[in-house]
């Protein structure tokens, strides 16, 4: 997994609220087995008209959003059934962090442990962040994680909360396998002096 320190970039409204997992990653494309190339499918039923042609009226088909990597949504953001993939496709379309009100607790939990930022905010700061990206070209945030903040350029800053864990863990790139491996050696001795006291050689 990526570290996340601080990212700038350009910011993409998609201000509405219970935007569910369907609707981020919908369900025909959930038979890939790689955890990469969902980026292609992401909002597909939103984005694409049935012939597949892509929807003039989508805020990600708009070139003036060419290249976002901080989505700005509303409350209940990924609420519905639970799927990996729907943070999968949000990174691999180029998506460093998503700003909402509020998250569903279990795409919360599967953006965390996936390098996908969830900032909380209030409705309000939401709502003018979702504003002047909709009214102003190439404007971008900036999300440091060290200081917990949401800035940009014109003057606005807001103070965002996280848990101290998962933050020491997009901080150092630390998913849940590299957490284990983190105590490699301490597991490497103790599944020797375990092979020992059965008689088995040293593994």
């Amino acid at each position: 997994m990526n570290k996340f320190t601080k990212h700038k970039g350009l910011a993409a409204p998609l201000y509405q609220p219970n935007i569910d997992t369907d609707q981020i990653i919908p369900k025909q494309f959930l038979k890939r087995i790689e955890r990469t190339g969902y980026g292609e499918f992401l909002f597909y039923d939103w984005r694409f008209n049935a012939d597949g042609a892509p929807r003039r009226d989508f805020v990600l088909n708009d070139p003036k959003y060419k290249g976002a990597s901080v989505l700005i949504a509303g409350a209940n953001f990924g609420c519905g059934s639970s799927r990996e993939h729907a943070p999968w496709s949000l990174t691999d379309y180029g998506f460093h962090a998503v700003i909402a009100p509020s998250f569903a607790d279990i795409f919360n939990n599967n953006s965390l442990k996936n390098g996908l930022l969830p900032v909380v905010l209030s409705e309000a700061e939401v709502a003018d962040l979702a504003e002047k990206a909709a009214g102003q070209e190439n404007y971008e945030l900036t999300i440091d994680l060290e200081s917990q903040t949401v800035t940009d350029k014109q003057g606005f800053e807001a103070r965002f909360e996280i848990d101290e864990f998962r933050k020491y863990c997009l901080l150092n790139g630390l998913d849940d396998i590299g957490l284990t491996l983190q105590s490699e050696a301490k597991i490497s001795e103790y599944e020797s002096a375990k092979a020992k006291s059965h008689g088995f050689a040293s593994l």
